[in-house]
């Protein structure tokens, strides 16, 4: 009974232009937000013993191994894992410092065959390495730059605004019956005015998958979240009241009102990871914009010049 259409091309694009990097961001941000939202612990009755002290990070440049003249180290490690990413859930964490190891061995090994046959020299080493050295320094530049910008501060201030900003809206908490016909939908409606319990009739006779597990609960909604059919009827209704048969694309709904009441925002502890990601992509958006102003972007081609526009503007 949603109404299922599309969120936006806007959207779609701030998800594939952005993703990674917000991923990254909130990575780094989550333990400083985390620690920021818990509530103050009460004070123990006894004094508890001591937690041992958490092991000191390894240096970067402790080098762990050697291939020919070639150095693998601490920092190496790291690089490795951040660039495999969640392939090494896949190794049992005891087993993950020696994986990485070997990856970095192998990687070694293979990368100085390629030097004593040339392929360093080639064309496409040379257009892969500018690529994987701009791709390195874009994503140093966001997490220095961008990520380090959106603090628990910055995403609590954006929290205030949005209840400041906050207008309530009608809400309606429904249950409902589905049914191919409306022969079907009028006997339901007979069966229910008979004093048949309306979750019991929903749960045998509804269509929904979903209305068969949970007696036709459709918990809360607001105007635009249904197709225009059953909002019309949910809406006008009373509170208690059973409809009669209603018509949609879906079929012949029988709607039940449980309860009315206007929307209240979401709590800072709902939203906080929504708008962590709204203020990097804002701030990731600013940045673009202002660095991109001072270079000359040409693109001779009219037809892709003209897309690539569209897209950008888009996202605006």
């Amino acid at each position: 009974m949603t109404n299922t259409t599309p969120k936006g091309f806007r959207s779609t694009l701030r998800t594939l232009a952005g993703g990674l990097f917000v991923t990254t961001a909130l990575a780094l941000s989550a333990p400083t937000f985390a620690q920021d939202a818990a509530p103050a612990a009460e004070a123990p009755a006894a004094p508890a013993a001591e937690a041992p002290a958490a092991p000191t990070p390894p240096d970067p440049k402790t080098v762990i191994a050697t291939v020919g003249d070639k150095q693998i180290t601490e920092g190496d490690l790291g690089l490795a894992a951040e660039d495999i990413g969640q392939q090494l859930q896949q190794v049992p964490p005891a087993q993950q410092r020696a994986f990485l190891l070997s990856v970095l061995i192998d990687m070694k090994v293979m990368a100085e065959a390629a030097r004593q046959n040339g392929l360093d020299q080639t064309d496409e080493y040379k257009a892969r390495a500018a690529f994987l050295d701009d791709k390195a320094l874009r994503r140093l530049f966001f997490a220095d730059k961008i990520a380090n910008a959106v603090t628990p501060d910055t995403v609590k201030a954006a929290y205030d605004k949005y209840v400041a900003d906050f207008k309530p809206v009608e809400e309606v908490h429904a249950r409902h019956i589905l049914v191919a016909t409306e022969e079907e939908a009028k006997q339901v409606k007979a069966d229910l005015d008979s004093g048949k319990p309306f979750e019991v009739e929903a749960m045998a006779k509804t269509t929904d998958p979903s209305g068969k597990q949970t007696g036709g609960d459709l918990g809360f909604f607001s105007k635009g979240q249904m197709v225009p059919e059953f909002e019309t009827a949910a809406f006008s209704l009373p509170v208690g009241a059973i409809s009669e048969p209603v018509q949609s694309q879906f079929g012949w709904h029988i709607i039940k009102v449980e309860e009315k009441r206007e929307s209240s925002p979401e709590s800072f502890e709902q939203m906080q990871q929504e708008l962590g990601q709204k203020a990097i992509y804002d701030a990731y958006d600013a940045a673009v914009a202002e660095y991109k102003a001072k270079l000359v972007v040409d693109i001779p081609d009219p037809a892709l010049a003209a897309q690539v526009q569209a897209q950008t503007d888009a996202t605006q």
